[in-house]
Parts: structure tokens; C-alpha cells; sequence
């Protein structure tokens, strides 16, 4: 038996719809500017730029339907609205074609993002973790499992904030589809089971004030909701 020297934590999890199960997170991965047209309206040519990741704490998971606290440090809070997918086997230079067959199931995230210091971070050449992977920075909808759902290739994601339409495209415009990302990411890194990866927002993205209340949408997916407090 193994002794610590401090209690341990609770490893986080996300209910998986229908059933009374939990899916324990290891990871969460976000894929960068993986539509064309919000790749443009962050000043970026989406036809030069291969994909890039960065990452958020597990913990940083807040459950579907909860307040979320607006982070400190800010006051350029930007939600961007992302089909997240929930693996249940990893490895190493994962194949196109095994790909599909990781995936455990399908949720709807968002990321958060301070971006007025993500902005100042980039200006000084500097890391810009803590712009993206901050307590409370990542709310996700329960998980569907694909044999609810099937293979999600393609329908329609959007956000609202109190009723009005902010972001709206569908995952068919995303640049690299699920098989390409976790085939790319899983040659820079060994993926396992338990890893989210946020597949990239839409345009429209915009500042967020206390008290808004966002909805999240996937065709086919539970629809995510939180209010910022």
C-alpha cells in the first residue's frame, strides 16, 4: 500500500448521458484556430498554418448547467464554443483510419479565454497558459457515447448569450477533422484513454460580462448551459 504525504485529490469526471457512469478526465487538449474564418479574425491565414494545441488542467472541467465564476485578471473574457471528444484507447502515430475507433464519445465545451492577457502574453513573446488553462475554464456537457450518437462528422454548432445568436457554423468547416487531429496530435504525444480534445471554435467570438447566460450547441449532443457569476 502506498503512502502520500498529502491527501489526494478527486480525479475529475464528466457524467456520460444515459447511463449513471462518470468519464474520468486525464487530459484536455485544445486544437488552435481550426476553422478558416475565425483563424482570419484572430489575423491568421488558415491556409499556411498547420494545427497547433495547448492544453488546460483536468480540474479546470465545470459541469454542465453550473455558475461559472468570471475569472480574476480579466476583463476581456471571451467563450468559444467547441465540439469536445472523449477518448477511450490512445497510443502512439494513430492511424486515420483507426482513429474514429479512440473515440469514446462526443460533448459540447467551451474555452474560455482571457483574452486581453492572452494578448499581452503574445506582444512579450511569452507563454500564454494562464490566458486559456484557468480554474473554471473549461464547462462541458455530459458525454454521449458513440454508439448513441454514431461518428460525428458533420451538423450544426452554436452559441448563444442571453438568446442571441454569437458563433453559428458547422463541424464540417473545421480544417482538421477528428481522425486528422488525433492522428497529428498523437504523433507529437502519446494520447491515452481519459483525454479530451477541444476540436476549435467558430468566428464571432466576443467578450462576455457577469451575468450572461450561454448555450452551447451540437446537433445531436446535450446542449450546454452556464450562467457567469
Amino acid at each position: 500500500m502506498t503512502n502520500f504525504a498529502i491527501p489526494l485529490w478527486d480525479t475529475p469526471t464528466i457524467p456520460v448521458l444515459g447511463t449513471d457512469d462518470h468519464f474520468p478526465v486525464r487530459r484536455i487538449y485544445c486544437v488552435g484556430r481550426n476553422y478558416a474564418a475565425h483563424a482570419r479574425e484572430m489575423g491568421h491565414d488558415p491556409d499556411r498554418d498547420p494545427p497547433f494545441f495547448f492544453t488546460k488542467p483536468a480540474d479546470a472541467i465545470v459541469q454542465n448547467g453550473s455558475d461559472t465564476p468570471y475569472p480574476s485578471q480579466t476583463s476581456n473574457l471571451h467563450p468559444e464554443i467547441e465540439m469536445v471528444v472523449a477518448l477511450a484507447k490512445g497510443g502512439v502515430n494513430i492511424s486515420l483510419e483507426d482513429a474514429n475507433e479512440c473515440v469514446f464519445g462526443y460533448g459540447v465545451g467551451l474555452d474560455l479565454t482571457r483574452r486581453d492577457m492572452q494578448g499581452v502574453a503574445k506582444d512579450m513573446g511569452r507563454p500564454w497558459d494562464m490566458s486559456k488553462g484557468f480554474d473554471h475554464s473549461a464547462p462541458v456537457t455530459k458525454i454521449t457515447p458513440i454508439s448513441k450518437c454514431g461518428i460525428i462528422e458533420s451538423g450544426t454548432i452554436t452559441l448563444t448569450v442571453n438568446g442571441e445568436l454569437r458563433q453559428e457554423s458547422d463541424l464540417s468547416a473545421m480544417i482538421w477533422d477528428v481522425p486528422e487531429t488525433i492522428n497529428y496530435l498523437s504523433g507529437l504525444i502519446e494520447l491515452k484513454p481519459g483525454d479530451l480534445i477541444f476540436t476549435g471554435t467558430p468566428d464571432g467570438v466576443a467578450a462576455i460580462e457577469r451575468g450572461d447566460v450561454l448555450v452551447g450547441h451540437v446537433d445531436g449532443l446535450e446542449e450546454l448551459t452556464i450562467t457567469m457569476v
